[in-house]
């Protein structure tokens, strides 16, 4: 077995066809290996993942989060937002010991001091003018237990399970209240160079709430190019230590304190955090210590329960037993709303619930580390290929191979996605197939065009432009293969032209040939005609081919009588430049032709042969015989009505043993006067005297004729044999055929 045959060979255009598709595919790996991003690529990619998270997600109630919402009407009932602490340390108090909830989230902050209860104002009096009344610094110390909201609040916080927020920013300025310890260090990481969130400011909550919390998590959510919440970064930096996220910290503290294990990982010099162990629950990151959000659905997977209801202990009791709980708001000038996958307007609070959620059941979608190997190697081995045999593909085949390719990265990617949580690219490989795809048909959309424009430009000179744009519209329909069909075939001829070469220059003579044959070309192709070939001064054409013509008789005809018109009209012209005037003689004949791709090795062309087109050609010679401009046979007459006819005779062409009627078209039939019409009748009435052997009555016809019309050379042809059969009478059973014995 020899390999080469198995190669491709390509032309220099296919090879530069092949070398910009190879180039495409360079491009997309260079953008997945992060050499040289394309932020419209990473756009589409972002998209491409949010479809899928709308495709597949659950749309199933969430089982263990429950969002606490500051809502309208807990704003109606407890005052506006802030509320005193004293009512967050109450609503604290019935969660965990009425409602008996495992863990609570607060999605908010609290970096100042509660100075409602007017407690600060009773210092100042204490301190001042009342400094020294009897029994108000006993007063002062009884009231400040119930008066110190924040110290209330603190309180509560510290007997329960609870999880504060807190914001990091890039503020480098923004510094209010404390922040819980760090969860990990520098030294808890390997000394290489870490994608993280870095923070340069924050915004914590009072030293005594974050001293009684349990633990706190920031409330960062990470903003992908598009402005869009997908992940959220479980560890950001600030200083020298990392800090955990809202939903991480809440998960934690659910899972009773349960420490994290970090399991690093390290490639080319860069560190990452792989994944995240709690207990028996593994968090997979990115590359950034991220987490794709996992998010349940749209709208109704979280129940809602208005933070006045838990406050005045109206909510059944057994609904929040052994829950998570989020305190968040959908009150309007509260609501913290993020442009999300699901929706444009999610409220923030469920992004936490989500993360929670996906942890717990372990349905965290996460890209492999190894999906930058994956996805570049995916590329190339679909890419190379399709680059270099795309181009030797026809139009269906190529687009069947990149439907079924792309269907297969799309069914693979899906699977992978529902099967084992992998995010794997979608975008770059569809995008590069597409590209490369569309590439390719656009160049041979234009490299067709190209071809038709040639085409056109070279058998536009003998058949119509309009059938060749027709023909190109579905080329799968026309060959050159041979056939038989039904058509007509036309000739013409100059009359006289050896004399009328002879008296002009071989310049002059080639000038008015082409004003010549480019006029009569124009009429036959107006009539969609098919120029078979110049024969010096003469024409051949047909119609019925290269595309069927159901009306090829009639059209010829017209062609004929149009070609008449034409080299009349072109008398002046050549009178100015000195060229003779033209005459030209047309024969036409219709019926089964041989029409196909015709010649020797040497040279060939697309024509037509048979007893049908050699009349025609007899029938063209023999205008000269009767002085007619067009002669047609009997086909012609029962093929094409509307016109009117002057039966000129009945002759037997050499070659052919039967008779056949010849005939003189002379126009339409509405555009014929009443005096042709009664000289044609009465030449008709000659002619039947003629063939019936009274040639004294027929010449007794003739002779008015010929004298009113001297110009007619039939006339005159007639009485000459009337003339010869006087003395040389003809049989008895004589048919009336003219028998010509030359062409």
């Amino acid at each position: 077995m020899k390999i080469g045959r198995w190669i491709p060979r390509f032309s220099l255009i296919g090879l530069a066809r092949v070398g910009i598709g190879v180039l495409v595919v360079l491009m997309f790996i260079a953008h997945e290996a992060e050499w040289v991003p394309l932020r419209f690529v990473t756009q589409m990619e972002l998209n491409a993942y949010d479809t899928r998270v709308r495709l597949f997600m659950p749309n199933l109630p969430a089982k263990k989060v429950v969002i606490l919402d500051i809502d309208e009407k807990s704003l109606a009932a407890e005052g506006r937002w802030p509320w005193s602490r004293d009512k967050l340390a109450k609503m604290v108090h019935e969660l965990f010991e009425t409602y008996q909830i495992k863990v609570v989230g607060f999605d908010v902050a609290f970096p100042e001091a509660d100075n409602s209860s007017g407690l600060i104002n009773l210092e100042a009096l204490g301190k001042g003018e009342l400094r020294d009344t009897p029994g108000y610094q006993a007063f002062l110390e009884r009231s400040r237990k119930s008066l110190d909201y924040d110290a209330l609040f603190a309180e509560q916080v510290s007997k329960y399970p609870v999880v504060l927020g807190f914001f990091l920013g890039d503020k480098a300025a923004d510094k209010a209240g404390v922040l819980p310890a760090p969860v990990l260090n520098l030294e808890a990481l390997p000394p290489t160079a870490y994608k993280h969130f870095n923070a340069k400011g924050y915004s914590g909550n009072i030293k005594i709430l974050q001293e009684a919390a349990t633990v706190a998590g920031h409330l960062y959510p990470a903003l992908d190019q598009d402005g869009t919440t997908r992940r959220v970064p479980m560890f950001m930096r600030y200083g020298e230590g990392y800090y955990e996220a809202m939903a991480l910290a809440v998960t934690r503290t659910f899972l009773l304190n349960v420490p994290i294990e970090v399991n690093n990982e390290v490639k080319s010099g860069v560190g990452f955090i792989k994944n995240l162990q709690l207990g028996s629950i593994s968090i997979p990151l990115d590359d950034s210590m991220t987490a794709l959000v996992p998010f349940r659905g749209a709208r109704d997977v979280f129940k809602y329960v208005s933070a006045t209801d838990v406050i005045r202990g109206t909510y059944p009791k057994d609904e929040l037993k052994g829950k998570i709980v989020i305190v968040g708001t959908s009150a309007q000038g509260l609501l913290d709303l993020r442009a999300t996958p699901v929706r444009e307007d999610f409220p923030g609070v469920e992004i936490h619930a989500n993360l929670i959620e996906g942890f717990l059941d372990k349905s965290m979608k996460h890209r492999p580390f190894e999906v930058l190997g994956i996805s570049v190697l995916t590329l190339f081995l679909i890419g190379i290929p399709f680059a270099v045999l795309m181009p030797r593909l026809s139009a269906v085949v190529g687009t069947v191979v990149m439907v079924v390719l792309c269907g297969a990265v799309v069914a693979f990617n899906f699977y992978q996605w529902q099967s084992n949580n992998y995010v794997l690219p979608l975008a770059p490989p569809l995008m590069m197939m597409l590209l490369l795809y569309f590439i390719n048909m656009a160049w041979g959309f234009f490299s067709e065009a190209r071809s038709r424009r040639l085409i056109t430009g070279l058998f536009g000179t003998y058949v119509p432009k309009e059938l060749v744009a027709e023909m190109s519209k579905n080329p799968g329909e026309y060959s050159m293969r041979g056939e038989t069909r039904e058509m007509t075939v036309l000739f013409s001829d100059v009359r006289d032209f050896t004399s009328i070469s002879e008296g002009l220059t071989a310049e002059q003579l080639k000038d008015m040939m082409n004003a010549y044959l480019t006029a009569m070309t124009e009429e036959v192709q107006s009539h969609r005609g098919t120029i078979d070939k110049y024969i010096g001064d003469a024409i051949m054409a047909f119609w019925g081919a290269p595309l069927p013509d159901n009306e090829h008789a009639r059209h010829a005809l017209e062609t004929a009588l149009a070609m008449q018109k034409k080299i009349r009209d072109l008398d002046e012209s050549f009178i100015k430049r000195g060229w003779p005037i033209l005459h030209i003689g047309v024969g036409l004949n219709c019926g089964p032709m041989n029409v196909g791709d015709m010649g020797s090795a040497f040279r060939r062309a697309y024509t037509v042969l048979g007893d049908a087109v050699n009349l025609a050609a007899r029938l063209e010679g023999l205008t000269k015989q009767y002085g007619a401009k067009i002669l047609v046979s009997g086909n012609i007459v029962s093929s094409v009505d509307g016109y009117v006819y002057r039966e000129m005779d009945k002759v037997r062409v050499k070659g052919k043993t039967e008779g056949v009627s010849i005939y003189e078209p002379l126009g339409r039939a509405s555009e014929i006067g009443d005096t042709l019409m009664k000289e044609i009748d009465q030449w008709h009435k000659a002619l039947d005297l003629y063939r019936k052997q009274r040639f004294e009555d027929s010449k007794d016809v003739i002779k008015p004729l010929a004298y009113a019309n001297p110009e007619t050379k039939l006339y005159k042809l007639y009485l000459e044999r009337i003339i010869h059969f006087r003395t040389n009478p003809p049989p008895p059973n004589w048919d009336g055929v003219f028998t010509f014995t030359t062409k």
